[in-house]
């Protein structure tokens, strides 16, 4: 077996491993659903999404319906929570508001990357890791550890036996959702418009917030998880807590694994020789946005 497949193993293998680990750390204080903590049936389901999405994916050789499989993922975790809660209670209202905040994010950006590779035809991402049977699996494995862990902390509070009313912590957080949102809608569309104009074929931008910052859609998206991490906090308690790695989590995905180094090698292969390219990068932050630049 070569080391590439036995990467591939311990990638899955270690992936179940941690959101098994999350979902104990959660279990303790989480309502029960047929006698079975609902957290470890949102596992089940991150999990088991990703593999029934997989199979026709590699038998197709396509990624297509990778981003839109973590839409759906989101959706039904959701959908399932505010199930269990109707048959053995009653949806609060932190719950209600977290619910709405997760799946109106998934939907809009899973609409987003969906329409984009369906309109570029492929993910380069994706171009090496189709062929491979045991890459391409640990990739869904990962998108699984991306989805139950990001939104842990949402998942905590929404599935947690203690309820409370909502107050300025949690007015607070939503106003940081609204303001990341909003951040990481309108730089994906400025990308977006830029892309479609023609004049701007192999040129980067660096207009609007993109002037701002390298890469603001991922500060909005960093700041919206951060905005659902607050308004999950005040009912959090013991092992739960841990879930408050959800937007650090997100933080270093975007900055350390994928998105940002990723996107920052290409540029430098695509514009590494352009002045303008290297003036802008030198001026610009990668990440947080400064309006006076």
């Amino acid at each position: 077996m070569t080391r590439s497949r036995i990467r591939s193993i311990l990638v899955s293998c270690i992936v179940i491993m941690l959101i098994g680990l999350i979902a104990v750390s959660m279990s303790s204080r989480s309502i029960e659903f047929e006698g079975i903590p609902v957290v470890f049936l949102c596992a089940f389901i991150a999990v088991g999404i990703q593999w029934i999405v997989f199979i026709p994916s590699y038998i197709a050789q396509t990624e297509h319906y990778f981003d839109l499989s973590g839409t759906i993922t989101y959706l039904s975790l959701t959908g399932f929570i505010f199930f269990t809660l109707n048959k053995i209670g009653s949806v609060d209202t932190r719950t209600l508001i977290i619910g709405i905040l997760v799946g109106v994010w998934a939907l809009r950006l899973g609409t987003f990357l969906f329409t984009r590779v369906k309109r570029d035809g492929f993910d380069r991402r994706f171009i090496e890791l189709k062929p491979n049977f045991l890459r391409f699996f640990s990739v869904w494995n990962l998108q699984a550890l991306w989805v139950f862990l990001t939104f842990a902390a949402g998942i905590a509070a929404m599935t947690s036996i203690e309820k409370s009313s909502i107050g300025i912590i949690e007015y607070f957080g939503l106003g940081l959702w609204i303001f990341g949102f909003m951040f990481e809608i309108i730089s994906d569309r400025q990308k977006r418009k830029f892309r479609e104009n023609l004049q701007n074929k192999d040129k980067f931008i660096s207009t609007g917030l993109w002037a701002w910052s390298q890469h603001p859609n991922y500060f909005g998206e960093i700041v919206l998880w951060i905005g659902i991490a607050i308004i999950a906090a005040p009912v959090l308690e013991g092992w739960q807590l841990i879930t408050l790695i959800s937007p650090i989590f997100v933080f270093v995905l975007l900055t350390k694994i994928s998105g940002v180094r990723l996107l920052d090698i290409g540029a430098k292969e695509r514009w590494g020789q352009n002045p303008e390219y290297l003036t802008y990068i030198s001026k610009t932050p990668v990440l947080f946005p400064n309006p006076f630049l």
